[in-house]
């Protein structure tokens, strides 16, 4: 009987110390994601008005075509 009470009472703790680790607002939230995620945003946006201006500047003209 023992050897039973003795069994459940490990498996009790190692499904309570592993329910406190999944349940960690921490576990979600990577740094480094976070970080390069903020980057590629920044570059995004800095390179969007760019990509417009060169847009109209750089494609051929409708005008133009050699015929």
């Amino acid at each position: 009987m023992i050897d039973y009470f003795a069994l459940a009472l490990g498996h009790c703790l190692l499904v309570l110390a592993f329910m406190r680790l999944v349940m960690r607002d921490s576990l979600d939230i990577d740094p480094a994601i976070t970080e390069l995620k903020e980057a590629a945003d920044a570059k995004r946006s800095v390179g969007k008005g760019n990509r417009r201006r060169q847009r109209g500047s750089s494609g051929p003209e409708k005008g133009s075509a050699a015929q």
